[in-house]
């Protein structure tokens, strides 16, 4: 019951939504009120993501252990990648050789948080793949990714898409459609 009245009001908060987009017949006052709001009505459509991102973000700290998606031991990359995905009812591969095939692959300008960037191992220039992260936030074009990594961190870190994980990028895919 709860759940159909929850869908009524929001089918019907969306087809107000639409019908009063056009709010020059409103007064001045709440005219810039009402764009206000319209303007955030695309954050909620990406409420999947952020919930996404926020229990990623839970996992901070934790320590990498190769081989491993357990959250009390720590996780290796593509171990985090799948354990964050799949508490959301995503069936995500666990190792990030086979994040290749998954998802929907997206252009780098086009990638969106929640989206999985797939690198190389440490080395640049062996072109396979070795290492999964999820895209944390974009802002000002710069991309952040939060993961798994052995390296300095050597845990669960945000980490700026940078010139050396530029090198090694190779593809994004999007998981949440």
């Amino acid at each position: 019951m709860k759940k159909g009245l929850f869908i009524f009001c929001f089918t019907m908060f969306i087809a107000f939504a639409s019908k009063a987009q056009d709010n020059t017949s409103l007064p001045a006052k709440y005219q810039e009120k009402m764009t206000s709001i319209f303007n955030k009505i695309p954050e909620v459509t990406s409420s999947a993501a952020t919930s996404l991102i926020d229990f990623a973000k839970s996992m901070l700290g934790k320590p990498y252990v190769y081989a491993s998606s357990n959250p009390d031991r720590g996780f290796d990359c593509s171990g985090f990648v799948s354990y964050v995905f799949s508490n959301f009812g995503f069936k995500v591969p666990r190792s990030s050789r086979e994040f290749a095939g998954a998802g929907t692959p997206v252009k780098l300008a086009d990638a969106k948080v929640g989206d999985v960037l797939i690198f190389t191992g440490t080395n640049p220039r062996v072109r396979k793949i070795g290492h999964v992260g999820i895209i944390y936030s974009i802002e000002n074009g710069e991309i952040k990714f939060i993961h798994s990594t052995s390296g300095k961190a050597h845990g669960v870190t945000v980490t700026e898409f940078n010139d050396y994980y530029k090198s090694r990028f190779m593809k994004a895919v999007s998981i949440v459609e």
